[in-house]
């Protein structure tokens, strides 16, 4: 009975990843692509999800310009703010760099 009831569970639980998959995989591509995580530029509670180690979502930062805390900008400003494309120790103020 025990093992029935297991295999039973089993096949419901790969029946439903197989048939989320198809929609996960053709979600597009471009709205990732249409933004790139800045880190070092967000102000204290003004970051963006998934900031790092202490920081578990938006506008959980508690200082300015955390290097583990990033901002969403589009692709190809960040480095022009004075931030970074990976995360980092510290919070200095970003100083914003000519392109």
């Amino acid at each position: 009975m025990k093992t029935a009831l297991s295999l039973a569970a089993a096949s419901t639980l790969i029946a439903l990843a197989g048939a989320a998959a198809p929609a996960s995989a053709g979600a597009p591509q471009s709205a990732a692509a249409a933004v790139e995580k800045c880190y070092g530029i967000a102000l204290a509670g003004k970051n963006d999800c998934k900031a790092g180690p202490g920081t578990t979502c938006a506008g959980t930062s508690s200082v300015n310009y955390a290097g583990n805390a990033f901002k969403e900008v589009k692709p190809g400003t960040c480095l022009s703010l004075g931030g970074t494309l990976q995360p980092h120790d510290g919070h200095a103020a970003p100083k914003p760099r000519k392109a």
